[in-house]
């Protein structure tokens, strides 16, 4: 401890409590201000200790905060000046201590405050980081508060206080404990960001990974011939405004290829707008693309913009396009052919600037034949088509996508679950009927329920559909008895002992697709009675799914 120099009076500023209230709240104000300004405490916090020096006199003020914890459990944790104002280098870099260590170390390991009236006559006192000499030459008091978050004290706000002063030390602890805490919530606050920067950081270095592959090209994994003809042809019109028809099944990523579309061309940087026109209600179609004025109909108490003004500069992908009803189909032509619109109740033309990107996995040109479909705007569509491979005919990447699933859901509910090389064959010998969909699908289900790390090929089985092991195998099913007057050209057969009636034939695996109106109400009513009111039952006596089933349930009011 250095040799205290002869004390001299030290005057107090002699403010009146209203102006030392004025001050407190400048103090407050500033600080308030500094935080709308930058979050990052090593702004905020020394420029809070400088207020605290210049309006309320707390001088050397300095916050210490705990070093990252020990490697070994046998060494003590420690803490050191982290922020400070009025304090040297030197004095910085000396101030450190153990917990428990001093008045600071103290304040550390109890999480209670600690003030020393005079630090002359206590014997805690350290004087490590600012040495005796350098302090005013009269009775100096030190205050130490803990800075915690949850209830854990994690630093401590520390300051000198000449004690000779009219100003009440209640209303600087007061002060001091409101410094302490904002200083704990800014503190958390950064911890917070920077765990969830670490945690971005990580998933974005192992998706970078899988991207930065030959084998990807805009988030589409593959090397396949046919994926890379899409691709190039994607590309080649990637850079001009020209509407693109995606076609192909349902599964083979139209969306990912929608995106493609847009991150190709020069609109990469303006919004990339997805449209499913198949979830959308018919009564809120042309509300939904065009938007709507106030007062447009019932609860309208505001105007929106539709999906078309919000993908303005952009890109808008327009899925299931084959779904949209006739009435809306005249409209969305004239906004394709002329780049206007009027919103719903309105009368102003809105004119936008849109890159159109249509999907369907129906035949349009068989539409068009039917009268499901305008023949205009099927036109208007099918400027650029572009074929989309299923999985079956690229199955040299089903190696590569099975690994990517793998690895998302491993990531996505933290589990270790890996392919053996057999089972990985097993996935290519797989027929796919729901292309990518369903692979993805199938490979988040096994790294859920597996019971091992590593699967084989026999572990493997349990996961795989079975109804297209003739697919699989490249063995066909039996020939059915001819029908018709085929039959009267095949030898007679030996009787047959009359049986109970055969289980119903499966569903077919990829279903014709069927118009939204191809079953009339007294259709849908009988199969739901005959099923007993299983809609499951009713959808498949049917030969639709349970979507199409409920769809047509919907569109008939029966539901």
């Amino acid at each position: 401890m250095s040799t205290m120099p002869p004390r001299r009076p030290h005057p107090d500023p002699g403010l009146s409590p209203s102006e030392w209230h004025t001050q407190e709240l400048l103090l407050m104000r500033e600080v308030m201000r500094g935080i709308g300004r930058s979050l990052a405490p090593a702004l905020v916090l020394r420029e809070m200790l400088h207020l605290m020096s210049e309006l309320l006199g707390l001088n050397r003020g300095r916050i210490v905060l705990a070093d990252p914890a020990p490697g070994h459990k046998s060494q003590p944790p420690t803490a050191c000046i982290q922020h400070a104002y009025g304090l040297t280098q030197a004095e910085v870099a000396r101030g450190r201590y153990a917990w428990g260590e001093g008045i600071t170390g103290r304040v550390l390991a109890t999480g209670q405050p600690a003030i020393v009236q005079d630090i002359d006559a206590e014997p805690l006192f350290l004087f490590r980081a600012v040495e005796r000499s350098h302090l005013p030459p009269v009775t100096v008091a030190f205050i130490a508060l803990p800075i915690e978050v949850n209830n854990v004290p994690i630093g401590v706000l520390a300051c000198h206080r000449i004690r000779s002063r009219q100003r009440h030390l209640n209303d600087d602890l007061a002060v001091l404990r409101a410094m302490a805490t904002l200083a704990g919530q800014l503190l958390q606050l950064e911890e917070l960001v920077a765990e969830q920067t670490r945690r971005l950081e990580a998933r974005n270095a192992v998706l970078a990974q899988a991207l930065n592959t030959n084998s990807a090209r805009y988030g589409l994994i593959g090397n396949s011939p046919p994926l890379l003809q899409a691709l190039n042809e994607l590309e080649q019109v990637s850079q001009t405004a020209a509407t693109v028809l995606l076609l192909g099944e349902s599964g083979t990523g139209k969306e990912l290829f929608a995106r493609a579309v847009h991150l190709a061309s020069p609109r990469r940087d303006q919004p990339f707008i997805k449209v499913n026109c198949s979830a959308i209600p018919d009564a809120l179609f042309e509300s939904e693309l065009f938007g709507y004025e106030r007062g447009a109909f019932t609860g309208a108490g505001s105007a929106r913009a539709g999906w078309f003004e919000q993908a303005h500069g952009g890109t808008i992908f327009l899925d299931e396009i084959g779904e949209l009803p006739l009435a809306m189909q005249s409209k969305l032509l004239r906004t394709l052919q002329e780049g206007t619109l009027v919103r719903l109740g309105g009368k102003q033309e809105v004119r936008v600037n849109v890159r159109v990107v249509a999907a369907t996995n129906r035949d349009l040109a068989r539409e068009v034949a039917t009268g499901r479909f305008r023949q205009d705007l099927f036109y208007r569509l099918n400027v650029i088509p572009i074929q989309l491979p299923s999985l079956r005919e690229r199955r040299e990447d089903i190696r590569a996508l099975a690994l990517h699933f793998v690895s998302r859901a491993n990531q996505a509910h933290q589990r270790n679950v890996n392919l053996a090389s057999d089972a990985l064959a097993r996935l290519e010998d797989h027929a796919w009927p729901g292309n990518i969909r369903e692979l993805g699908n199938l490979i988040e289900r096994l790294v859920l329920l597996a019971d091992r790390p590593l699967l084989t090929a026999v572990d493997l089985e349990r996961f795989m559909p079975q109804s297209d092991s003739a697919l699989d195998t490249g063995r066909a099913d039996p020939p059915l008895p001819p029908v018709g007057p085929e039959a009267a050209a095949e030898p007679a057969l030996a009787p047959v002992e009359p049986r109970s009636p055969p289980p119903a034939i499966a569903a077919p695996l990829v279903r014709d697709y069927a118009w939204a109106h191809s079953h009339n109400v007294d259709t849908l009513q009988a199969a739901l009675a005959q099923a007993q009111g299983n809609q499951s039952r009713a959808a498949q006596s049917l030969g639709l799914t349970l979507r199409q089933f409920s769809y047509r349930l919907r569109k008939a009011g029966l539901r």
